[in-house]
């Protein structure tokens, strides 16, 4: 690897906070103020909002690149620990990924059934209305499909960080400790009810790994000295 595996950490790092500060944007600050439970008035925020609303689908595919990319950069950085854990984790992370991405088809579906198009005559406006909003619903439980992907990507990374000798365990545990929560959308009722419980715990570990991969970075020598005894 010609690139030094702590500044490979701080790129990781810097990348897993845009992550976190795209998603924040789209799904708080736009999706939620937006999407309501009454479709008339769901349709009608997006239409009044309709730049905003493409800008959130924009700033949702960048949130996607950049966790592709940090996924792809934890893989390397945790390779010397276990490479197959780590291509494991890689994957589950990266289906994740996939399936949140082409949930966002139906994120941005309504400015296709809400647009004044030639074959949207054929419907009433109020069922034009439901199946907007049930194309977001559809884009929700896609998340949700994801987000039990990234708990098992949260379990492995968690356990390599604890295993490894160049990053702290605390953040390890922290890492799994959200993993399992994100495990509970194996049952989308489930994660749905606990979510509010789930997600103040795993954004505290990751922040703290954020944190962490910016300002510290990681002990270079140690990663050296366990990637030479995996023998890479």
């Amino acid at each position: 690897m010609t690139e030094s595996p702590r500044r490979m950490a701080r790129i990781a790092g810097v990348l897993y906070l845009l992550t976190i500060l795209t998603g924040v944007f789209a799904q708080f600050f736009v999706s939620g103020r937006l999407v309501v439970d009454d479709p008339a008035t769901t349709a009608s925020n997006i239409l009044t909002h309709k730049q905003l609303f493409q800008l959130s689908f924009t700033v949702y595919l960048v949130e996607m690149a950049c966790q592709v990319a940090m996924t792809s950069l934890f893989y390397n950085l945790l390779e010397p620990v276990s490479r197959s854990v780590s291509l494991l984790a890689a994957f589950f992370g990266l289906v994740g990924c996939t399936i949140k991405t082409l949930g966002r088809l139906f994120y941005v579906a309504p400015l296709l059934v809400l647009g004044n198009t030639h074959y949207s005559s054929v419907f009433k406006v109020d069922q034009l209305q439901a199946l907007s909003l049930l194309s977001l619903e559809v884009n929700d439980q896609a998340a949700g499909m994801a987000l039990a992907f990234f708990g098992l990507y949260a379990l492995l990374t968690g356990f390599l960080i604890i295993r490894s000798t160049f990053l702290p365990r605390f953040l390890g545990v922290l890492s799994m400790i959200g993993g399992v929560g994100w495990l509970t959308y194996l049952s989308p009722p489930l994660g749905g009810h606990m979510f509010r419980y789930i997600a103040p715990v795993g954004l505290l570990g990751a922040l703290a790994m954020v944190f962490w991969l910016i300002v510290v970075g990681l002990n270079e020598e140690r990663w050296n000295e366990q990637a030479r005894a995996a023998g890479h």
